[in-house]
């Protein structure tokens, strides 16, 4: 009997979040009610800053936090070329323009880097907690603050990841996802935390048309509101993210154990200082292994075991982006090279034991193929 697939993601809602939602569609509260403000307080706490501004999703995020900071035509915006678009789309959409400096071997911004692009047009840093590991916010704050930068975090993989004793989305604007496959979940969501008073009363304006009362417009607005079935999810959702960074953060162990001493993979680690909570479990298949990173990912899916190219390209590196005049390159050698590299295997909280052992032991068979 053929062994069922494993799945780079799984996706399960429990009696709880049915329960809550079930609560609300009875409310007749459907809309950005006391649901969407309880998601606020817990995860601002959580965070420990003062402000969460609930939103409609992790892009709105970002592009609500590039809006209310006030970026736009003329300034620049330094982030990571390896990511998911978003985090491009949403520069552009603020009339901003991107520049792109390169990343360590963890995955995240290189300080280094991002100081050499900094110039009189510099207006904010975007560094991205990729895979669920935090960038080097305090490199990144000291350059932002000396240079009188905003320093806005993509958070979006990286809900309750840690830099000392700090979380992410404290250090500057922080900007979350609430989508499906995140460690927290809703469906679709985003949260933008921030300790700026003026910044999160400007954020709430700019979601809600502009409105603070019906019909009293201040700002040109959106309507980038959360509702609160999506809130009733993902505050049961909070509830159990202890529990599901710690699950993933064991997997991730296990998965390193059984796949130390393989010639050319490059297990990822937690780098000292910065707490894991591991979105993505993303190894490197180098030139020294004996396979390349495709015929590995073919090789698991073969088996039924999941895999995820994350990112294959640079950003900008399609045909959609090519000449825009929002976007200035420049050289990024190593974030050029793990695209080629990158591969990410199952480490959510719902693998078993069995699943665990079956994805080494697969990713073994292909290196002795």
């Amino acid at each position: 009997m053929a062994s069922a697939a494993i799945r780079i993601t799984e996706v399960r809602i429990g009696d709880a979040e049915k329960q809550a939602v079930l609560r609300v569609l009875d409310s007749g509260q459907l809309a950005q009610g006391p649901v969407v403000a309880e998601l606020e307080r817990q995860f601002a706490e959580i965070c420990g800053v003062p402000h969460a501004v609930a939103v409609s999703n992790g892009t709105v995020a970002l592009v609500a936090a590039l809006q209310a900071l006030g970026l736009g035509p003329g300034d620049e915006v330094i982030t990571t070329p390896f990511s998911f678009a978003a985090t491009l789309n949403a520069i552009l959409e603020s009339g901003a323009t991107a520049r792109f400096a390169d990343i360590r071997d963890d995955f995240t911004l290189d300080p280094e880097s991002v100081a050499n692009l900094v110039n009189e047009r510099t207006r904010a840093l975007l560094p991205v907690h990729l895979y669920g590991l935090p960038a080097d916010l305090p490199a990144l704050s000291a350059l932002a603050a000396d240079a009188g930068l905003h320093l806005i975090e993509d958070s979006a993989q990286a809900h309750g990841a840690t830099v000392g004793d700090r979380v992410t989305g404290s250090f500057g604007t922080g900007c979350f996802s609430l989508y499906a496959t995140k460690n927290v979940q809703s469906g679709e969501g985003g949260l933008i935390t921030t300790a700026d008073d003026a910044l999160a009363d400007r954020l709430r304006l700019l979601r809600n048309q502009g409105t603070r009362a019906p019909y009293q417009y201040e700002v040109p607005g959106h309507n980038w509101r959360l509702t609160d079935l999506q809130a009733a999810i993902a505050v049961r959702q909070l509830a159990r993210r202890p529990e599901t960074n710690a699950r993933r953060r064991a997997n991730a162990k296990r998965l390193s154990e059984g796949l130390a001493g393989l010639p050319g993979l490059i297990t990822p680690a937690e780098v000292p200082g910065r707490t894991h909570v591991w979105h993505q479990y993303t190894v490197r298949v180098t030139e020294d292994a004996p396979l390349n990173r495709d015929a590995l990912a073919k090789y698991l899916r073969d088996a039924d075991v999941g895999c995820g190219l994350y990112y294959p390209a640079l950003m900008y590196d399609y045909d959609c982006y090519a000449g825009h005049p929002g976007i200035v390159t420049d050289p990024t050698p190593r974030a050029a090279r793990v695209t080629g590299q990158v591969l990410s295997v199952p480490v959510h909280q719902y693998l078993s034991a069995g699943d665990l052992d079956r994805i080494v032991a697969t990713v073994r068979q292909a290196f002795n193929a």
